[in-house]
């Protein structure tokens, strides 16, 4: 079956779309299908990618709000190793024009069910709200991979995080499962990360995983500039690349 794996969190700058971008590489590198799928306005994911979202003529935004029950998702295929269903600024139209569409909750279910069979793993960036375009996300996936900073602020937005995911399971999506929390920015000389950490693994390790952090790096940042995974960077990190490849093999065992 495939696994549609949503990375969601409604704070923004807790590196969704670098988990997103380099989950998906290292799944790739186990040989398995994988589309990326840009459903934030921003498209950061589509910039991350090497693309330029304003020279698109079409995103996923035109298979969202067709009409058309048949108009396909227009995907950028081999793009390092993945596909990528794209976005650009017309996305932010989406959160108005779903308002009054019929069954506008299952819309992106829709719209990705004629591609479950041509994919392994399906990962949706999302925005960084709780909005339709979260929700039609969550809807649509099997399992939620939250990146989390590690700041109290952030700690303390889980409650409202939770609570949207169970909403979600508990009205639209029964089956939605949450496949781990990812402490990101991290780090291990700053005290009030490590903090910040060590609350985050008592409160939810109870009932998620809590994957290895992501380290504040350089490389991470300079992998956005090259418009590609970070493996194929030339500033690698291989400890960041290992923690990827460890969430990889977590999210084939989900």
């Amino acid at each position: 079956m495939t696994k549609v794996i949503s990375l969601f969190n409604q704070a923004g700058g807790v590196a969704k779309t670098t988990t997103a971008q380099n989950l998906g590489y290292h799944l790739s590198l186990r040989q398995h299908r994988v589309l990326l799928v840009d459903i934030d306005p921003q498209a950061s994911l589509t910039t991350f990618m090497g693309l330029e979202p304003s020279d698109l003529e079409k995103t996923i935004y035109s298979a969202l709000v067709s009409e058309e029950d048949d108009e396909p998702v227009p995907i950028h295929q081999d793009v390092h190793g993945m596909d990528l269903a794209p976005a650009n600024i017309l996305l932010a139209n989406a959160e108005q024009e779903l308002i009054f569409a019929e069954l506008r909750e299952f819309r992106l279910k829709e719209v990705l069910s004629p591609l479950l069979d041509n994919y392994d793993f399906i990962l949706i960036d999302c925005p960084p709200s709780l909005g339709i375009l979260s929700q039609i996300s969550l809807v649509a996936s099997t399992h939620v991979l939250v990146p989390i900073q590690c700041q109290f602020k952030a700690l303390k937005g889980t409650d409202s995080l939770l609570k949207t995911v169970a909403r979600v399971q508990r009205k639209l999506n029964r089956s939605l499962k949450i496949a781990g929390f990812f402490p990101t920015m991290y780090s291990a000389n700053n005290s009030l990360d490590q903090r910040t950490l060590e609350s985050i693994r008592e409160q939810l390790s109870p009932i998620v995983t809590i994957f290895t952090p992501l380290p504040r790096a350089t490389a991470v940042a300079e992998a956005a500039e090259y418009g590609k995974p970070l493996a194929l960077c030339p500033n690698k990190n291989p400890a960041i690349l290992h923690i990827f490849d460890e969430i990889a093999i977590a999210m084939e065992e989900i």
